[in-house]
């Protein structure tokens, strides 16, 4: 018995014992069985003792790794409720139409993927034949993230329920001839069946992990009831490494996401070689869900282990199970019985032994072919003990072999993620293996054929009948027929055309009254999902907080600290406003969740997220491109914006290149407004676009990206000339002339066009005003709202040109007849603006804010920029000069006048 006394006081409980005698005697029994039966039983004991304890609900420190055993013993696991011989043909049958179409594609030098859903079928055809629920039912249906590199396997299955033809699989991965089918899930390019893109590793976890907390929150809030819906996830274990893969795992747990099942598909192989290779991959996505609060179910070996584990009568063979890391086992797939028996079983002589009354074909079997995620009883005893589990998400971890029933040129190859085609001999033997009725003659040319075995066959019978009891055919994606949402009262947008007075408003702020209006609306106020990541009082919205209250399932459960305040921090059941803590990548998700409500759900819900514009595109633009991809709408707000307009804070917050990579995103209409007027007009056009009456040839599913700054200013009354609204929307319009700013330049003064964005606009007024008094040059000043709409319409004009249409820019007829050069500023790098030189007939140049950002005062960064009003004055004179205009004395007075 271990002495107490040598036990270092780090190791003690910091709890009194209250009975050491009992103590020492628990603990004497363990040094008995230790001594008697040695250390692997009293291992086994401890580990058998801990399960109990924790199925208890004993307050005891989790066991994070089981045994490198099934979870679910094969006497509980329950009958499938189905014809396991049928579901075995069908699964044949897709598995050679998913390896015969990425063949045939390979002629045209396309590539695919072949070898992630030959590992994977089972964990798919189990789902849909008996748990992956419609949207032809009740509700929502369940929803579906399908592993990207499987979407082979999809396309077979739909072919073979005649929701795709051979034309359509023919065209996998050429779509420009309008049959194709797109390589991987993506919703934009065929979006009755696919819901939400994947291929972005680490993508589909996070955003499965929102979805589900999306679908509660709507039921939460009485918007639609999900409790029938369930997410499933089918994800590789490689893909695993990603950070989104996992950053949000505690979220799930901690707001008891039983709604939600994580299928990680195990087949111990990445992209070039083993997940962890001398490590076991398993084993620590295990003790990483299980640490995190998830319920762990794993399915690793087939029905041939069963045999080897009854012999296992002192548990050698489930430690040598244990030890052997990944990259072995993937040997032990390609090698012959003698090496296995050697290198695995003669480790131990126990093990040996038992080797002894193993015969060749069985070891093979096992080794070779015997997983859990290759048997549909396995698969299905997990699935159903996913969805018994309450209170937590669960996670299956379902091994498999990458590339099974593909041959032994495949199966377990580190290159087989890059193999894209089999040969007709290897077709041939994959036919004998599953047993498909087709002959050799049916090789035509030596083209593998596809297979199809009737559309009035017993196998397409079954899983049409099967699809039928679920709800019908999935995956699917349906945009159920909707009336457009009410345009909200013209008033909340009105209030901002008269302008602020003397008061000093900041864009940002401006933003958050128009939507604290917008949430009032009673027809449509209910659809807004206020999203931010835990800055919401930094963009001045803890007013809203006790009128709308912040989501938590769990409501309210302490009084917060700041309860007799006004604006007190509120959390609510019901609550409407999401914060999210500190993770734009969580926030994202959320809002391609609720962006993408109207067609998951049948539910229009209007987000709008907003955030530190540094952190937004720069940190997640592939989530941006991810809610394209998936047809979102809604409203982005880049706030604090601006290269130069956060005073102190440095390089990492200064934001000078978002709208340049927004600019990229075809769907995001990426707006810089100078005046709160402006960003009411947007707003208002983005809600009916999106969700009211789009125009003939919009496209409705777009999202708009707001920049607004937090540097306040008196905002302005809207002026009153024609055009003003359009150009808004457009991306441009004449804010003022020279005259009609109350200046009085000469009349043969030369003349120039300021063209600004965002907060630049107050520094080309301050440039307008010193070019006409200092210099005698008089400037209009323009506001430039969408560098990058402006861009899009004159590329439209240009395609239809080629097409023999005659067609003007808007930026062009918007500036015809304006004198001068032009010259362009904005908050940001030189390459927004620059945008739409290239449609600009006066000449033209720009100022913008290029390089790092650095802390300093709003004035002393502009002027290290050179973007504040003296050096646009500069900057004008030498425009100016260029062409004769003014004397180039003029230019080097101005630089020492203003210090520059």
């Amino acid at each position: 018995m271990t002495d107490p006394k040598a036990i270092q006081p780090s190791e003690l409980d910091q709890l009194p014992d209250r009975d050491p005698e009992e103590t020492a005697e628990w603990q004497a029994s363990l040094d008995a069985v230790t001594k008697a039966a040695g250390p692997h039983r009293a291992a086994y004991l401890m580990r058998r003792t801990l399960e109990r304890a924790e199925g208890a609900g004993l307050a005891l420190p989790k066991l994070l790794e089981t045994d490198y055993v099934n979870s679910i013993p094969t006497a509980d696991e329950p009958a499938v409720d189905g014809d396991e011989d049928l579901e075995q043909r069908i699964t044949a049958w897709n598995r050679w139409n998913a390896a015969a179409m990425v063949t045939r594609g390979s002629k045209h030098g396309v590539g695919g993927h072949i070898a992630t859903f030959a590992s994977a079928a089972w964990l798919y055809e189990t789902g849909f034949n008996h748990f992956f629920k419609g949207k032809e039912g009740d509700g929502s249906g369940d929803q579906l993230y399908v592993q990207g590199h499987a979407s082979p396997g999809i396309y077979a299955r739909a072919f073979l329920d005649g929701r795709l033809t051979e034309d359509h699989l023919d065209n996998f991965r050429r779509e420009a001839g309008g049959n194709g089918l797109p390589s991987y899930p993506h919703p934009r390019r065929l979006p009755w069946l696919w819901e939400f893109p994947t291929v972005s590793m680490g993508l589909g976890p996070i955003s499965a992990i929102y979805q589900a907390r999306f679908n509660r929150y709507l039921t939460s809030r009485g918007i639609k009831d999900l409790t029938n819906s369930h997410v499933w996830a089918f994800l590789g274990d490689g893909e695993m490494d990603e950070p989104e893969s996992t950053t949000a795992l505690t979220l799930a747990s901690r707001e008891g996401l039983d709604n939600l099942t994580f299928v990680i598909n195990c087949n111990l192989q990445r992209l070039d070689g083993p997940v962890r290779a001398n490590f076991k991959i398993v084993q620590e996505l295990e003790a990483q869900f299980r640490g995190a609060g998830w319920n762990v179910v794993k399915s690793l070996w087939g029905t041939a282990w069963d045999e080897l584990f009854q012999l296992d009568t002192n548990g050698a063979l489930v430690r040598r199970l244990r030890e052997v890391p990944d990259a072995q086992v993937q040997t032990y797939q390609t090698r012959d019985a003698a090496y296995i028996r050697e290198d695995f079983f003669g480790k131990d002589p126990e093990l040996a032994a038992m080797a002894k009354l193993l015969s060749d074909d069985k070891i093979l079997e096992c080794f070779h072919y015997s997983r859990g995620g290759h048997e549909s009883r396995k698969v299905y005893a997990a699935y159903r003990a996913a969805l018994a589990h309450k209170g937590a998400p669960t996670v299956i971890l379902a091994q498999t072999v990458k590339g099974h029933t593909l041959g032994t040129g495949f199966a377990s190859k580190n290159a087989n993620h890059q193999m894209k085609k089999l040969s007709v001999d290897e077709f041939k033997d994959m036919r004998d293996l599953l047993g498909l009725p087709i002959k050799d003659s049916d090789f035509v040319d030596g083209v593998v054929p596809y297979g199809h075995p009737g559309a009035d066959s017993p196998e397409v019978r079954y899983l049409q009948e099967r699809r039928a009891a679920l709800g019908g055919p999935a995956p699917a994606r349906r945009v159920h027929p909707v009336a457009p949402l009410p345009a909200p009262a013209e008033k909340a947008f009105a209030s901002f055309d008269k302008g602020s007075g003397s008061q000093s408003v900041a864009t940002t702020m401006a933003f958050v009254r128009l939507v604290k209006d917008l949430v009032r609306d009673k027809e449509t106020g209910k659809r807004w999902v206020p999203i931010v990541p835990d800055e919401a009082r930094t963009f001045g919205m803890e007013s809203l907080f006790p009128s709308l209250g912040i989501y938590s399932p769990k409501g309210q459960t302490y009084e917060p600290v700041d309860r007799d305040q006004l604006m007190y921090y509120k959390e609510a059941k019901n609550g409407q406003i999401l914060n999210e803590g500190i993770t734009e990548a969580g926030s994202m998700a959320d809002f391609i969740a609720a962006s993408t409500s109207y067609a998951t759900h049948g539910e229009t819900m209007i987000p709008f997220y907003i955030f530190y514009s540094m952190f937004g595109w720069q940190r997640t633009a592939d989530q941006m491109w991810q809610l394209g991809d998936q047809l979102g709408r809604g409203f982005l707000v880049g706030a604090t914006a601006g290269r130069t307009t956060l005073t102190g804070e440095g390089l990492q917050h200064a934001d000078g290149h978002s709208p340049a990579i927004a600019a990229t995103n075809p769907a995001a209409m990426t707006y810089d407004p100078a005046f709160a007027y402006e960003v009411a007009a947007i707003v208002k056009d983005g809600l009916r676009r999106m969700y009211g009456e789009a125009a003939p040839g919009e496209d409705p599913n777009v999202f708009y990206y707001l920049t607004v700054y937090n540097e306040p200013m008196p905002q302005p009354a809207k002026p009153s000339g024609a055009g003003v609204d359009e150009g808004i929307v457009k991306g441009l319009y004449r804010f003022n002339t020279a005259e009609s700013a109350g200046l009085t330049p000469a009349a043969n003064a030369p003349r120039l066009q300021l063209l600004s964005s965002g907060t630049a606009i107050h520094w080309a007024l301050k440039a307008q005003r010193l070019l006409t008094e200092e210099w005698g040059v008089a400037a209009d000043v323009w506001s430039a709202t969408s560098w990058t709409e402006l861009r899009r319409d004159a590329m439209d004009a240009d395609a239809a040109l080629l097409r023999g249409e005659e067609r003007v820019p808007y930026v062009r007829r918007a500036l015809q007849g304006a004198e001068g050069p032009v010259l362009a500023v904005s908050d940001y790098m030189r390459q927004v603006p620059d945008q739409i030189a290239q449609w600009v007939e006066q000449d033209y140049s720009s100022l913008g804010a290029d390089g790092f950002g650095l802390s300093d005062t709003r004035d002393a960064a502009r002027r290290h920029f050179g973007v504040d009003a003296e050096s646009i004055v500069v900057a004008a004179l030498a425009q100016l000069a260029r062409r004769g205009e003014v004397k180039a004395t003029a230019v080097k007075e101005a630089r020492e006048r203003y210090g520059l």
